[in-house]
């Protein structure tokens, strides 16, 4: 709740339409800041059916703020389709700055900050491997999103493709059950190997350097 900026609030106050990517969720935040306008749903799972609504929505003239669950919309969510949509309607669009883990992750761990590459989720199937295969002598800091059921593939997919380099794992940010994990892929891969994986998380792993062709030989 502490991370929502004065402006934010001001502009959910203001506009005539809040789309969140979870009514429920953006309800509680809602309510706990006394603001009772009008919700719509716009998730990944809808977005194709909301979308021509949504933007006829503004092209009558009515305002939209966007409201993802966590981070920055956009970021790995579907308010990009509305925004492109958006701006091809010559709709103007606005950015209202907040919390984003990739930068919140980045600042903290200690890695490289003033080159790196963002990647989102990797893929969940196709073209996994290939995607790392990519990244392996990549020399910026790579930033990663995974879900807490994908984490361990994750790990020994880099383990095997990047080799045993300098991971941070930046779980749930800035909220109650916060935890930054710093070490080799191997280190972390064994830490969370036993036990019940939750929360979401942010990897950040060390840049390709020359030390790191025998592995990429081998």
């Amino acid at each position: 709740m502490e991370d929502i900026t004065l402006r934010a609030l001001r502009i959910l106050k203001e506009v005539d339409i809040i789309a969140a990517e979870d009514t429920r969720h953006t309800g509680l935040l809602l309510k706990h800041f006394g603001i009772k306008n009008r919700l719509e749903s716009y998730h990944d799972y809808n977005k194709t059916k909301k979308l021509p609504f949504l933007l006829n929505q503004l092209v009558k003239g009515n305002s939209i703020a966007v409201v993802s669950d966590a981070g920055t919309p956009g970021i790995s969510d579907p308010a990009y389709n509305l925004v492109k949509g958006a701006l091809e309607a010559s709709v103007p669009v606005v950015s209202v700055p907040g919390a984003t883990a990739v930068i919140a992750g980045l600042s903290v761990s200690g890695l490289p900050t003033d080159r790196f590459v963002f990647e989102g989720f990797l893929p969940a199937k196709k073209g996994r491997k290939k995607r790392l295969t990519s990244l392996s002598t990549e020399p910026r800091t790579i930033i990663l999103y995974e879900a807490p059921h994908r984490l361990l593939r994750t790990l020994s997919d880099i383990l095997e493709m990047l080799g045993d380099r300098s991971i941070v794992i930046c779980r749930e940010l800035t909220k109650k059950f916060e935890e930054i994990l710093r070490g080799s892929v191997s280190e972390i891969l064994e830490i969370f190997s036993s036990g019940k994986i939750k929360g979401e998380f942010v990897l950040i792993i060390k840049g390709y350097s020359k030390k790191d062709d025998k592995h990429i030989r081998d």
